[in-house]
């Protein structure tokens, strides 16, 4: 996949769930419930359990019903490992070498910030879209104050955003968002996956 082609997709799906847990078997589940109700986009969080097996088998068992990428990615050795498991993207909190990695194989990045130097920085040195995170701390009105002087800077805020912030973000225009636990909840701890599909339909509701 294309740094390019990734921002198509972003565009057109609005929404990057974000899996993270201890058990590997749920997070194959959890994974399983998101392709069923039809959520394209995926990232993997490495900080969760045999992650990198994860991508591996989820890659292998629900191929292009998810295009999955790897998140929290930090280091060189992690962003390797990542995308020879299959991540097609990956997802980091701050700029670190694992960017680079990425940058030089042309694997797309989303690429964390916060401040508008950090931001600016990000894209200049080659993130497909910036990850604005923790997005809680600005709110939708601090996506919206930064695409005056960064109208050309794919946008995605993270951290802390429901379903009604959800919808609240890309009307300020940001391409799309991240959302863990208010779509995921507990169901990576063992919780419904009913509930989680439940959720998943509240969410694609709630940024048509």
């Amino acid at each position: 996949m294309t740094p390019d082609e990734l921002r198509t997709l972003l565009a057109a799906e609005r929404l990057v769930a974000i899996v993270r847990g201890p058990d590997p078997d749920r997070l194959l589940d959890c994974l399983r419930a998101l392709a069923a109700s039809e959520i394209r986009l995926v990232e993997v969080s490495l900080t969760s359990g045999d992650a990198i097996d994860v991508i591996k088998q989820a890659s292998n068992e629900l191929g292009d019903r998810i295009v999955l990428g790897a998140g929290t990615v930090l280091e060189t050795e992690q962003a390797i490992a990542a995308t020879e498991a299959g991540a097609r993207y990956a997802v980091t909190p701050a700029y670190g070498p694992g960017v680079d990695v990425c940058i030089e194989r042309g694997v797309p990045a989303l690429v964390g910030a916060m401040t508008p130097t950090e931001i600016y920085s990000a894209h200049t040195r080659g993130a497909t879209a910036v990850k604005v995170f923790p997005a809680s701390l600005g709110g939708p009105g601090y996506v919206r104050a930064l695409r005056d002087p960064f109208p050309d800077v794919p946008l995605v805020p993270v951290g802390g955003v429901d379903a009604a912030a959800a919808a609240d973000y890309l009307a300020a225009g940001a391409l799309a968002v991240g959302v863990g636990s208010p779509l995921l909840g507990d169901a990576p701890s063992g919780g419904d996956l009913t509930a989680l599909e439940e959720r998943a339909t509240r969410f694609r509701e709630a940024i048509a």
